[in-house]
């Protein structure tokens, strides 16, 4: 691009009346997988369920997956462990094996743990932080005399 060019571009772009941004989309028909509204939509029974199925996803995990602590013995190891280091004490390149597996195994339950957990939490502080801005929100959109605020004063709001 020559100078003059660039100066002839500046020049034009100054004579335009205002500023505006172009957001680079689809057109609403042209899919997106929304329909055209753009809405996202949740329910608060929706919230509820997902949140209820990862803590009984946490609980199953929990109580299922423990391989290194199934059938401790008196010294808290795991019978898993326990064949690993008898095996191991025998010379077995198993037993090594096995152990790496027990760790391997064990982090990654722990990981599903984790993050069960972490999405039934979020999803408890959501629903109780969303309550309460609906009840801030109740309270706010209310006329000095205690009356609910009419469509047309809150449209005024969006102008």
């Amino acid at each position: 691009m020559a100078w003059d060019e660039w100066e002839q571009l500046k020049a034009q772009a100054a004579e335009r009346p205002s500023t505006h941004t172009r957001l680079n989309q689809l057109a609403p028909d042209g899919g997106g997988g929304g329909g055209g509204t753009g809405d996202l939509v949740v329910y608060q029974d929706d919230l509820g369920a997902v949140g209820h199925e990862a803590h009984l996803l946490y609980d199953d995990v929990r109580s299922q997956a423990d391989i290194a602590g199934a059938g401790a013995g008196s010294g808290g190891a795991g019978s898993t462990a326990q064949a690993a280091s008898a095996l191991k004490s025998h010379g077995f390149q198993t037993g090594g094996a096995l152990e790496t597996t027990v760790e391997i195994w064990t982090s990654q339950v722990k990981s599903v743990l984790q993050a069960c957990a972490h999405i039934s939490d979020h999803l408890d502080f959501t629903k109780k932080l969303h309550a309460e801005d609906d009840a801030k929100i109740g309270t706010v959109l209310r006329g000095s005399d205690g009356s609910t605020v009419s469509v047309s004063q809150l449209n005024e709001y969006f102008k």
